[in-house]
């Protein structure tokens, strides 16, 4: 196959598997969100930087939103939401952050493909993500794509959707999120 075909096919399968999205379930993300003090996000390899993504799109929103493990992440309160992409839901080091936040008394929320995984269990939210797991011997979802590319770039495009709602909520555009886009570059 040339490229453009191999575009097509990751395009396709992006198209089916963003049709299995949970309204009801993103439509609570939002309220939480709103309703938070600051916005924690964390994600393990890929999933973390579609996470890194979506929390400067935050920030960019006017929304006080923090990577976890980065150099200027502030405490966590039980006034706080913590996001976590994770397609297995069993990544034991988010698995541990996960844990932190409930004692401290925040709330989670987690993309996932399993609601039956140990992350979930845990969530106060679970928005469930159609795609094939890593191991393509696992699950009822198949991929040409490597790995767990199918969730991250699902979990990318919900992300934005997400962003692409809040907006739409605090009736902001483009040119309002300039006032928050950094400017020393």
């Amino acid at each position: 196959m040339k490229t453009s075909d191999y575009v097509k096919a990751i395009l396709s399968e992006l198209s089916e598997h963003s049709l299995a999205t949970q309204d009801e379930q993103t439509e609570k993300l939002v309220s939480s969100i709103l309703n938070a003090r600051k916005v924690f996000v964390a994600g393990a390899g890929r999933s973390g930087l579609m996470g890194k993504a979506f929390a400067m799109r935050l920030t960019h929103i006017g929304i006080k939103a923090y990577v976890i493990g980065e150099t200027n992440t502030p405490a966590f309160t039980k006034e706080d939401l913590f996001i976590v992409g994770s397609g297995s839901g069993r990544t034991e080091t988010l698995l541990v952050l996960v844990k932190k936040a409930k004692a401290i008394g925040g709330r989670v929320a987690t993309f996932t493909l399993s609601a039956e995984s140990p992350i979930a269990d845990l969530s106060d939210e679970v928005i469930l993500l159609s795609g094939a797991p890593k191991d393509q011997h696992e699950g009822k979802h198949h991929t040409i794509q490597p790995m767990g590319s199918l969730f991250e770039q699902s979990l990318l495009l919900m992300y934005d959707a997400v962003v692409l709602r809040l907006m739409e909520m605090k009736e902001l555009d483009t040119h309002n999120m300039y006032g928050h886009h950094a400017n020393l570059e």
